[in-house]
């Protein structure tokens, strides 16, 4: 074992330094790489965790990443609250301390681990719940534009990405979705979205679903997608995402016209200004959401539909 270490370490040593190269016995070198992921993610379950109470107090989870991250044991990276993480790599290797420590009987450190996955999987429904109250508590028969399906920018990498959950959460309340991702194709989009959850992981496996076909159109473009859409969801921080005509999009939506962002990338304020109704991750909701006072409020429509 001691000299397959020094010989590969010799490998590596033609183009890292020798001093950059660690070695570690078996377990550490497995756990290590568990453990890296697993805390990358836990970062940001946390600071979804924190979104969501942000929404609920009127904080700006945004202002709340700077403070902490200026904070020299904390740091910045992995602060940004988002509609949930995705990739290959994350949950896998989570599930993989899980079951490691389940096996060794350590249940509440596989319970801590698993939270984070827990989080993550309600950071996701949370936000389709968003939508569907906002939208007057129903989605059937109304068109959604989803910006982005790749689980990150500049890929066309979908596996785990919290667009395939959003995206099943509302198709299983009757929307309709306009999707738009520049690197995902629509035969990839259709078919994580026809799959059973990991059904990725065999490539042999299919599940035939009419609905996929009827209920979704893979659009050329974000105007595209949005034209005659109720409702616009960002599930990808594309930079393109950034630079949009607002105006154009809003004149070519129904009315009232929204904009979930679940990756921080549209100016909210922008966006208010030229009359969206805009929900961000982790912002102060908007008024139109909140204020019982307001007729057309899906606060206001909730409250009356129970009144006698």
């Amino acid at each position: 074992g001691l000299k397959a270490i020094d010989t590969l370490k010799k490998v590596y040593a033609q183009w890292i330094p020798e001093d950059q190269i660690l070695t570690s016995n078996l377990w550490s070198s497995e756990l290590a790489k568990l453990a890296a992921n697993a805390f990358l993610a836990q970062r940001i379950s946390s600071i979804n965790a924190v979104s969501a109470l942000c929404e609920k107090t009127g904080a700006d989870v945004s202002e709340i990443s700077k403070c902490i991250g200026a904070d020299s044991r904390i740091g910045p990276k992995f602060l940004n609250a988002s509609v949930g993480f995705g990739g290959s790599c994350f949950q896998k290797d989570i599930l993989n301390m899980v079951y490691i420590c389940r096996g060794l009987g350590l249940e509440e450190v596989a319970n801590y681990w698993e939270s984070v996955i827990t989080i993550n999987n309600y950071q996701k429904r949370r936000f389709v719940d968003v939508v569907i109250s906002s939208l007057f508590n129903t989605v059937r028969a109304k068109r959604i534009a989803i910006l982005g399906f790749a689980f990150k920018k500049d890929t066309g990498d979908t596996r785990e990405t919290p667009a395939i959950d959003v995206c099943n959460g509302l198709l299983e309340e009757g929307a309709k979705l306009a999707v738009y991702d520049p690197q995902v194709t629509e035969e990839r989009m259709k078919m994580d979205l026809s799959m059973d959850k990991f059904e990725w992981d065999h490539p042999y496996s299919e599940r035939k679903a009419k609905e996929v076909n009827d209920l979704i159109e893979c659009s050329e473009s974000v105007y595209k997608a949005c034209e005659g859409a109720h409702a616009l969801c960002v599930l990808t921080e594309w930079d393109e995402f950034k630079e949009l005509d607002l105006r154009r999009i809003y004149d070519s939506m129904v009315k009232p016209a929204f904009i979930f962002d679940g990756r921080s990338v549209i100016d909210g304020k922008a966006a208010k200004k030229i009359g969206f109704v805009f929900f961000g991750v982790g912002k102060p909701l908007d008024p139109f959401l909140t204020d019982p006072a307001s007729p057309n409020s899906p606060a206001n429509s909730a409250r009356m539909s129970m009144s006698p």
